[in-house]
């Protein structure tokens, strides 16, 4: 079984220690590197190439924002998790818009960081319940917006698919609700991400927020 390459920036030594212990007790993760900077963190993730780029957004040199900008543009294949103390608006849109497919705050558990690892090498989005409540505060439209469709170049299949994966839920609750192979969801996925010209489903998530693809209901 190929191992899940993880990179852990963070400048707190013991953050990363700790970290690196955690999933390295998993049999199916490896972690390739560490970097205790955000110019560390860009350099390792294009030498490496890591699944998952684990990064915090306080770092010397450069912050995690601009890391995720960096790393998401040159190895568009990294799924960057962030994992931080800070849940203020400006960094959680301005990292979900540069591309993050995840977004936690260090008061999670182990197993939860463990399993948002996983979730974002899937290409699933994984977001602090506080980050999500925030994210749905600030895009969920209004009645009337919400009532626009998706651009007919989406697909009525690549239509459900976007508003399940909305809703929250992972490849396979997705392919079981449509009666699905995971595959084949991920294929919808790829299509919508290449349509919309996003990386992620996060992306592609906020990208219909914004639109108003989604009422309320849709996503509670």
């Amino acid at each position: 079984m190929d191992k899940i390459r993880v990179i852990i920036a963070d400048d707190h030594a013991i953050v990363r220690e700790g970290t690196r212990q955690l999933l390295e007790r998993e049999q199916d993760m490896e972690v390739v590197g560490e970097a205790g900077d955000g110019d560390e963190a860009v350099t390792l993730a294009t030498k490496l190439r890591p699944d998952v780029a684990i990064i915090d957004i306080a770092m010397p040199k450069l912050n995690g924002i601009e890391a995720t900008k960096q790393i998401k543009a040159l190895v568009p294949s990294t799924a960057v998790l962030i994992l931080t103390v800070y849940d203020n608006e400006q960094y959680i849109f301005a990292l979900l818009e540069a591309g993050a497919a995840g977004y936690l705050l260090k008061n999670v558990h182990g197993r939860e960081l463990i399993e948002a690892v996983r979730a974002v090498h899937n290409g699933e989005s994984v977001l602090h319940p506080v980050v999500a409540s925030k994210v749905l505060k600030r895009f969920v439209p209004s009645a009337d917006k919400a009532k626009e469709s998706p651009p007919e170049l989406l697909s009525e299949r690549e239509r459900e698919v976007l508003k399940l994966a909305a809703k929250g839920m992972s490849n396979r609750e997705i392919a079981d609700q449509l009666s699905l192979s995971v595959r084949t969801v991920q294929a919808h996925l790829a299509h919508i991400f290449n349509k919309l010209q996003v990386g992620s489903r996060t992306e592609a998530i906020l990208y219909g927020l914004k639109s108003g693809w989604f009422a309320v209901d849709d996503l509670l």
